[in-house]
């Protein structure tokens, strides 16, 4: 009897390290494969929300068509890199053309994310590669989305998929971002979580 019970439990670590090892790779994926997009308005004004949302619309209509050809995160954010005054310079038009004095500034770095839920998938909390645009004191409420690939364009979850496919996600990953696996998802927010809180 305790050889069966020592074999089962054996078994039932060998599944468990597994599935450990299987998140682990979906979490470095997310990390390597996404090139987040983080905007922080000048306050929390009606006015100033709104404007960070031009200043979006501006940054990544630009983007969209730069980035149509770029196969892959690394040429993204080597692109994105070498092309940072220009992205600040599309920013700081669509603050003039909205009659806005402030100034956008723009980096290329490591940031914390919480996990976010947006209208056709979600993203798990973790350290994440962002595109940081901050209008003028960047006292106001964010708006994150993906820059690399193009997740934020897709308006139903087919679309997602089509671009997570094309990003190299697997159907199972995908299946987690779109809702299908919730504990699945649930669990990579947790190692998410556990990053953000050892990069503090």
């Amino acid at each position: 009897m305790k050889k069966l019970l020592r074999r089962i439990f054996i078994c039932f670590l060998a599944v468990c390290v597994v599935y450990l090892g299987a998140l682990l790779g979906d979490k470095e994926k997310l990390k390597n494969e996404l090139v987040r997009m983080h905007v922080v308005a000048a306050s929390d004004s009606d006015e100033d929300q709104a404007i960070k949302l031009r200043v979006r619309d501006a940054v990544l209509e630009s983007l969209q068509e730069a980035l149509a050809d770029v196969t892959d995160a690394e040429q993204a954010k080597a692109y994105i890199a070498q092309h940072l005054p220009q992205i600040e310079g599309v920013a700081n038009e669509a603050l003039a053309a909205a009659g806005c004095g402030d100034v956008a500034t723009v980096s290329l770095q490591v940031e914390e994310f919480a996990a976010r839920v947006y209208d056709t998938f979600s993203l798990p909390a973790g350290l994440y590669d962002a595109l940081r645009i901050t209008i003028g004191e960047g006292e106001g409420h964010n708006w994150w989305c993906v820059v690399f690939p193009s997740l934020c364009v897709p308006e139903t979850t087919t679309g997602f998929e089509d671009v997570a496919v094309g990003a190299g996600f697997s159907d199972g990953l995908t299946d987690t971002l779109t809702g299908e696996y919730e504990v699945r998802f649930l669990l990579l927010d947790l190692l998410g979580e556990v990053e953000n809180f050892f990069h503090r």
